[in-house]
């Protein structure tokens, strides 16, 4: 998988979603290293089965590559909707 370079809306939040990735990935029970949080991607290709590994993965198909990617950025959006739905349930209470 080709590295991007993501532009966030907001400056100075790629940092603070790499920690979050490495997070929630630890939470799901994951080894992450947190200078490396990425690299929780071929941790999870093995555990999928997908020959992922560093370097050119040309013969991914484009499924493959959205199971990983999908069993990562899906467990952050639930944990962002967790989070959220926290938020308002102590705005209602206050």
């Amino acid at each position: 998988m080709a590295r991007r370079n993501r532009k966030y809306a907001v400056p100075g939040a790629a940092q603070g979603m790499q920690t979050f990735k490495a997070d929630v990935m630890r939470r799901e029970g994951y080894t992450v290293d947190p200078n490396h949080p990425d690299d929780v991607k071929y941790e999870v290709a093995k555990e999928l089965g997908i020959p992922l590994q560093p370097g050119n993965n040309g013969g991914l198909t484009t499924e493959s590559a959205g199971h990983i990617g999908g069993k990562i950025g899906g467990s952050m959006v639930r944990e962002m909707i967790r989070l959220a739905q926290e938020q308002l349930a102590e705005k209602g209470n206050s």
